[in-house]
């Protein structure tokens, strides 16, 4: 019998690529459901309103939720702190609260950015101290989501990236239209380190998480877990290399910065090296796999 998945967030870029994974694995029935962008037959549902959260789960029943949905951009998150709230810390909670009455499991997606970056590699029990609201927001999210349910888990993921609907969707397509434009010099990031990860590959371990966490014997797949690829890259460096999968030669026009920004530079704070470790991963029976990184993006711009 086919357990039924929910996964919120279907529209964007990781819930997208969930959604797809769902639906190709035999023994799933996938469900995604979004606010806006709701074509392709995903369900309209605003995760804000409790009423309506628990009516679709008495008319659903789902065995399993992948809750993919978030404020994900930290300086939206502190320009609309309320919204970034009720996203990010409370819809977690409620949605973990249904899931443990309705006997559902639940995966809450969160970051890296718990961490402030000053004592990596991260392992799950190592302490969170988020530098910025959205952090502290995503942190009241896993807290909320394992209070309310004991048996959940939650994923933290490094910045990602994958295919796109939009220019900019993800914060590394971002950095495209920079390099493609010389006529402008832009300063890059060359001091904070991150580890850019293929939705691709989150989307594997979500789905097998809730394929292993379904059941009594659930045991395993309970509390805090980490999924990140190993590349160690600034935002500068991934300029660079696209530069160079494209066959631009001169990019003087990308500026390195190699210091800090300070909090009071009208910019978030944010963490300088969060890398996170596999290991919970695989020792609860997923060994998760890496697309490299030039690799992908060379077939992608390429194939653009």
């Amino acid at each position: 019998m086919a357990i039924r998945v929910v996964i919120t967030g279907a529209s964007g870029l990781l819930g997208r690529q969930v959604l797809a994974e769902a639906q190709k694995r035999e023994g799933v029935d996938a469900i995604g459901l979004a606010l806006t962008r709701t074509e392709n037959g995903l369900h309209k549902l605003d995760l804000t309103d409790e009423s309506v959260v628990h009516g679709f789960f008495q008319n659903t029943h789902p065995d399993a939720i992948i809750h993919c949905a978030a404020e994900r951009r930290p300086d939206m998150a502190a320009s609309n702190p309320d919204l970034a709230e009720r996203l990010n810390a409370h819809v977690p909670g409620l949605l973990a609260r249904e899931a443990k009455e309705h006997d559902s499991f639940i995966v809450y997606v969160s970051t890296d950015y718990v961490f402030d970056g000053r004592n990596p590699p991260y392992g799950v029990a190592d302490e969170p101290n988020p530098l910025n609201f959205y952090g502290r927001t995503k942190l009241a999210g896993e807290r909320q989501t394992l209070r309310e349910n004991p048996n959940a888990a939650v994923l933290r993921v490094p910045l990602l990236y994958g295919q796109v609907e939009y220019p900019g969707e993800s914060a590394v397509d971002v950095l495209l239209g920079p390099v493609r434009d010389p006529s402008k010099q832009t300063k890059m990031d060359d001091i904070q380190d991150r580890f850019p990860t293929c939705v691709d590959d989150v989307a594997r371990v979500l789905v097998d998480m809730v394929q292993m966490g379904v059941g009594a014997d659930n045991a395993r797949m309970r509390g805090i877990f980490h999924v990140s690829a190993e590349e160690r890259m600034t935002k500068y460096a991934m300029s660079l290399m696209f530069a160079q999968i494209l066959g631009i030669d001169n990019t003087d026009h990308l500026v390195a910065v190699r210091e800090l920004p300070k909090e009071d530079a009208g910019s978030v704070l944010r963490p300088g090296d969060t890398q996170m470790t596999n290991q919970a991963l695989e020792e609860a029976g997923i060994s998760p796999s890496f697309v490299p990184f030039k690799q992908w993006w060379t077939k992608y711009l390429l194939k653009s």
